[in-house]
């Protein structure tokens, strides 16, 4: 069984997200990085960059496939976990952590309410 920590929201594609006033983390799901199995690369996008929800951020490469990574929700990328560069297996190790991928500046509170709740993506992956 997956960890799946109740203060957080979800995606259908597997990534999690933690809002803090208008700043949103994100990185994908312990069960996303079980079914990856073992990162080698994550591939973020720059500071700066603006998302729209449903857009391609970033990949996360293991040893069997290339995963793309999708924005959650509308917003401005302020800052990038640039540890990943030299330690990607954090994504494995620490998904809700160590491991996050990006932080958002969000454009749009609204489309928060668009996000699963735990017991919500509990059930997609369950």
């Amino acid at each position: 069984m997956s960890n799946i920590p109740a203060d957080l929201s979800y995606t259908e594609s597997h990534e999690w997200i933690k809002i803090e006033g208008d700043i949103a983390t994100i990185g994908i799901t312990d069960y996303a990085q079980s079914e990856l199995g073992d990162v080698v690369y994550v591939d973020l996008p720059n500071v700066g960059r603006m998302l729209n929800k449903g857009d391609v951020f970033g990949s996360v490469e293991s040893v069997k496939t290339v995963s793309d990574i999708y924005s959650p929700l509308d917003g401005e990328v302020v800052e990038v976990n640039e540890t990943l560069n030299a330690r990607s297996e954090l994504v494995n190790s620490d998904p809700y952590a160590a491991g996050y991928l990006i932080k958002l500046k969000l454009s749009d509170q609204s489309s928060v309410s668009s996000l699963l709740d735990s017991s919500a993506y509990s059930g997609l992956v369950g």
